[in-house]
């Protein structure tokens, strides 16, 4: 999971030059680094209610939640595990 959401967000919203310059891992800030913005954060969402065949409440789908990677991993298996 961490790896397909790393590279997802690589692919989507790092151009060449910032995946050069930016070490990406599971603990990196991607909202107050301004990686992901709101408008990412929709998509990064779709991605995952898709790939994981989950439901993402809005009310879950918060900064602090899409912050990291660690984070997103954290709220997609807590809505599995809810489900």
């Amino acid at each position: 999971m961490k790896e397909m959401i790393l590279d997802y967000i690589r692919n989507e919203y790092l151009d060449e030059e910032d995946a050069e310059e930016i070490e990406l891992d599971e603990n990196t800030p991607l909202i107050s680094s301004g990686i992901v913005d709101s408008f990412s954060m929709v998509s990064l969402k779709r991605f995952l209610e898709k790939k994981w065949n989950v439901s993402i409440p809005d009310d879950q789908a918060t900064p602090q939640a899409f912050d990291t990677v660690t984070s997103i991993i954290a709220l997609v298996n807590r809505i599995k595990k809810d489900a």
